[in-house]
């Protein structure tokens, strides 16, 4: 689940516990509990239970349960069957499996050598009705 190099579960935020603030974890950080403010960890995991209320940054984020705000992940972001996400979702690689709710954008990172000039173009790939052939 976590990949190469990854370490083991090393916090948890239990289901009834609330925590408040910003959270930075080195290692691995799972949720089941409630999270009101950011979250900053190598990997996050958010349990069926779990509800994070803010931004979340990391390495590779697993969503089964609620996330309200955005996610920046530098690798992978996983929303399972049972996950609600709300926000953005930056990141090289997304899955999101039936069942999975998610309101509102997700946005893949320019890989290296692109220009910001082809980052974010839509070509179109079969031309409309009255559109020049040059577009």
């Amino acid at each position: 689940m976590f990949g190469k190099g990854s370490r083991k579960l090393e916090t948890i935020v239990g289901d009834g516990t609330l925590v408040a603030g910003q959270v930075s974890v080195k290692g691995t950080i799972r949720v089941d509990g409630i999270v009101e403010g950011d979250v900053h960890a190598d990997w996050v995991v958010v349990g069926e239970t779990g509800k994070i209320l803010g931004n979340t940054r990391s390495r590779g984020v697993v969503v089964g349960g609620s996330v309200e705000g955005n996610i920046e992940a530098t690798e992978t972001v996983e929303l399972t069957g049972k996950a609600s996400m709300t926000g953005e979702i930056s990141s090289p690689k997304l899955a999101v499996s039936e069942g999975a709710v998610f309101d509102g954008r997700s946005r893949m990172k320019c890989e290296p050598g692109l220009s910001e000039t082809q980052e974010g173009k839509v070509r179109t790939l079969v031309p409309t009705k009255g559109a020049s052939a040059s577009a």
